[in-house]
């Protein structure tokens, strides 16, 4: 899940990044700025974090920073991953954000994690129709899990949370039930809504398509899945989609944007969760700060939290 800088130290990587972004006072002509500065550290509780920075190509200048944490928490195996990636897409720079919760193992959320944007990057309308590559892409990469599946035993799925920055936009995509949430002066702006088998929408799309929902400790696609959308869990196609739903929202105003697994939001709302971080301006600090508090606060699941900070000019 994490890169191969893992046992770089994070405090040095942090001190080198604000060495090369600060200004020089004498004549020496300041070292170009690198386009990515990473991160990682580890520590013993096997609370994996780490971040980066990088620069706005929109019409603003700018520039943003990001932090990830990961921490199996209380489960006996860890089925989340996530992914933070900056690429040129047909001369543009876009970044790439995304959290992958699985169920019945970690097969599903490994494979999005090196699968999905490297299609949606790919994809030839990116740049001209983001949405329809968006949803297209993720529809495929769905179908080519499943037909790369075909033939094991264990039917497993995964979430997706994603977010992606390109020029002045921010352009989320869900699938079930990880979470982004935006900062706008301290409010709360949920980017995505959670799809559970009890969302009136899901429901009717659910029996409309021939499936069933039923209360089992919660509301249960089939009596199985307590989500409505995920890649894979084939045995519940076509009830079960990886159909995104996409929100688009402008960069101009918003502080920052957290994209978490449901072992975070269950435990801690959009607001709280806002309120607790948005005075930390190390993005790397608040992803651990938000993970220790909802594990402080009972969560049984694993967590997973993505913070990017926007800092326009």
């Amino acid at each position: 899940m994490i890169s191969n800088n893992e046992d770089r130290s994070a405090t040095a990587a942090r001190a080198a990044a604000s060495s090369s972004s600060s200004s020089s006072s004498d004549d020496r002509p300041a070292p170009p700025a690198a386009p990515n500065i990473v991160m990682s550290s580890k520590d013993h509780d096997s609370l994996f974090s780490g971040g980066g920075i990088s620069f706005l190509s929109g019409s603003r200048n700018g520039r943003f920073s990001y932090g990830y944490s990961s921490f199996k928490g209380k489960r006996s195996s860890m089925e989340d991953f996530f992914e933070t990636k900056i690429s040129e897409v047909d001369g543009q720079t876009v970044a790439f954000f995304g959290v992958f919760d699985g169920h019945g193992g970690s097969r599903t959320a490994e494979y999005l994690k090196d699968n999905l944007f490297k299609n949606l990057s790919s994809h030839p309308d990116f740049i001209k129709d983001t949405k329809t590559a968006i949803v297209e892409a993720f529809k495929q990469t769905d179908v080519d899990y499943l037909n790369e599946e075909k033939g094991h035993q264990r039917d497993a799925g995964s979430t997706a949370s994603t977010a992606m920055l390109l020029g002045d936009r921010i352009l989320v995509a869900n699938v079930g039930d990880s979470r982004v949430v935006a900062s706008r002066a301290g409010t709360a702006v949920p980017l995505s809504i959670d799809h559970k088998p009890d969302r009136s929408d899901e429901r009717q799309r659910i029996e409309e398509a021939g499936g069933f929902i039923i209360w089992a400790g919660t509301w249960r696609v089939g009596g199985v899945l307590a989500v409505s959308r995920a890649f894979g869990d084939k045995l519940l196609k076509p009830y079960v989609v990886a159909d995104p739903e996409i929100k688009e929202e402008e960069i101009d105003g918003v502080d920052f944007i957290i994209i978490a697994s449901d072992g975070l939001w269950n435990v801690i709302s959009n607001k709280e969760a806002v309120s607790l971080v948005q005075n930390i301006t190390d993005a790397e600090v608040a992803s651990r700060e938000l993970i220790k508090e909802a594990y402080a606060r009972g969560s049984s699941d694993n967590i997973t939290c993505v913070v990017v900070r926007f800092d326009l000019s």
